[in-house]
Formats: C-alpha cells, sequence, structure tokens
C-alpha cells in the first residue's frame, strides 16, 4: 500500500527512484536521533548527469529542473534511510544548495527553488524547510546542481 506522500509524489507523476548509490567514501545519510541527515545528491535524470555551468550554459529554468532532480534522489535517499516509509517523514528541516555558476551569476536561490518548490507541492506544509542557496566554481562529474537535506522523522 502506497502511503500519503508517495501518493502525492504520483499525482505529479513521480515515481521515486532507487536510491543513488554513494560515488566515493562516505555513506548516503546517517541518522541522529529524529534527524537524518542526507548526504548531496547531484542532478541526475534519466541515469545521466545533468551537467553544466549556470550562466553560460544553462538557464535559470535549466537550473531550477536539475534541482528539482536532486530533491528526487535526498528523497529516494530519506525512503531508505525510513526502512521504505516515506511516511515517517515529519518535515524537512533544511537544504543546502550548490549551484556549478559562473562568478557573475546571483540567481542562485532561483535555481535552488526548483527542489524547494518541489517538495511544498509534494510534502505539502512538511515539505517548507530552512535553506542556503550559494555558489561553486565547479561540482563533481561537472553537474550543475548538488543539494544536501536534514529531515525530521518519527
Amino acid at each position: 500500500m502506497r502511503g500519503k506522500f508517495e501518493a502525492s509524489l504520483a499525482s505529479l507523476g513521480v515515481t521515486l527512484p532507487d536510491a543513488p548509490a554513494p560515488a566515493a567514501n562516505y555513506v548516503p545519510f546517517v541518522i541522529v536521533g529524529d534527524l537524518v541527515h542526507v548526504s548531496g545528491q547531484i542532478s541526475i535524470r534519466d541515469g545521466a548527469p545533468i551537467t553544466g555551468k549556470l550562466g553560460q550554459d544553462l538557464d535559470i529554468g535549466q537550473g531550477a529542473e536539475a534541482a528539482r532532480c536532486c530533491a528526487i534522489a535526498l528523497l529516494a535517499q530519506l525512503r531508505t534511510a525510513c526502512g521504505g516509509d516515506l511516511d515517517r517523514l515529519v518535515r524537512v528541516v533544511k537544504l543546502t544548495g550548490f549551484v556549478n555558476s559562473t562568478p557573475d551569476f546571483t540567481d542562485q536561490p532561483k535555481v535552488i527553488n526548483g527542489a524547494s518548490d518541489f517538495l511544498v507541492s509534494a510534502l505539502g506544509d512538511a515539505g517548507r524547510h530552512a535553506r542556503s542557496a550559494v555558489s561553486a566554481a565547479s561540482l563533481p562529474f561537472g553537474v550543475a546542481v548538488e543539494i544536501e537535506a536534514i529531515f525530521q522523522i518519527r
């Protein structure tokens, strides 16, 4: 039986993929008390990385879509951390978004809105969160966006 959050995702046309495996020597998430710290998830769509630099190769809309893809991967990791039961989620606590951008690009918040807007659409009030959106000179594999998150669970 599908829970309320997965049903909400399905209504948005989203089925969570399997949680991506770590790309280096780290764990995908750490649970401390009722908080799940999810390692940075990079922008991947249909198994391929979304690469490029905002302000040079990609526009804000493309960056926001990359951030949305990161949010989907974050939820996939969270579902794994919750033993397959996404309804253990109490709320999204914080996102930290990194945007691969040119030195003069200043719309990092608009890019990370792709993740924030998606999480609120999918999770309602449980998706509202604190956030940072920062520029990076480069990101792993040349991806456009990487986002890490903290979730509260029961």
